[in-house]
């Protein structure tokens, strides 16, 4: 029998629901281009570093099918739940999630046959690391797929930024900006060496780029995706004291932007890595 024939979609079910809305909406654009990249083959050994909460690692699987077998590694527990709730509702049989670090891997030596990252490489504690234990474990002749944004991601707002820091004198604050971008954006030409260094040759890459858009500064600094993963981290930045003060400076300098404008454009760009093991 063919099951696909009879799939019953089930509408009433909660879990169901809940994972065919599975696509944020950040890791898409990023995660298509991976997509579009990797070399599909039978019998594929895929590992998905830092894969959240499942993409592109669920697509993937079903689009490679059963011939092929998938891992998928991140520290997040409970994102891990979802994926394996996804794989449950979508009858995925052929992947396997673990709870992990990147920088240490519990599987051994050569047993993987193509390797991708989504924007998860990038986010890691010690990118170094992280891209050795890729080496040790890719198979010779493996494909390693990574995609990661650059350092120029949301210029407009960091401008703006470290335009109100400057007017207060608040160059440690500065500086402390800056390393933010580069502990998580590393320049690509750095991120190159340390593929070299670790055994993978750079191939082909695309940078590419994408916006993310704003009626003004109330609703960019508002949507959860900036509330969630990006204003704690700015917010750090700047002794409580002075929270409010500096905020409400750089809220009346994106407003003028949008403004100016029409909107609060911010630039997204990012890369498209494709390697090979030697």
């Amino acid at each position: 029998m063919k099951k696909y024939l009879y799939a019953n979609a089930e509408l009433h079910n909660m879990d169901f629901v809940s994972c065919i809305d599975e696509l944020p909406l950040w890791s898409a654009p990023f995660g298509l281009s991976l997509l579009d990249t990797i070399e599909m083959k039978p019998g594929l050994k895929v590992l998905d570093v830092g894969c959240g909460c499942g993409f592109p690692l669920i697509e993937l699987a079903q689009r490679l099918g059963n011939t092929c077998n998938l891992t998928g590694i991140d520290p997040w527990e409970t994102a891990l739940g979802r994926v394996r709730l996804k794989m449950l509702q979508y009858g995925i049989s052929n992947t396997e999630v673990l709870n992990c670090c990147a920088e240490t891997m519990p599987f051994q030596d050569g047993c993987f046959t193509l390797i991708v990252s989504n924007n998860g490489l990038n986010n890691v504690e010690n990118l170094e690391q992280a891209v050795r234990e890729c080496g040790r474990v890719a198979a010779p002749g493996a494909q390693l797929v990574l995609t990661q944004n650059l350092e120029g991601s949301m210029i407009e707002f960091y401008s703006i930024f470290e335009k109100v820091l400057s007017g207060k004198k608040m160059r440690a604050e500065i500086a402390i900006l800056k390393n933010h971008i580069y502990q998580k954006r590393k320049p690509v030409q750095e991120v190159f060496a340390i593929l070299e260094k670790n055994q993978f040759t750079v191939g082909k890459w695309i940078e590419k780029s994408f916006y993310l858009r704003f009626l003004n500064a109330e609703a960019m600094l508002n949507h959860s995706f900036i509330r969630f993963w990006f204003a704690d981290s700015w917010g750090k930045i700047i002794h409580p004291d002075r929270q409010y003060a500096i905020f409400t400076q750089v809220e009346k300098e994106l407003n003028r932007l949008a403004m100016a404008k029409g909107e609060i454009r911010l630039t997204i760009p990012y890369i498209v890595v494709d390697c090979r093991r030697q």
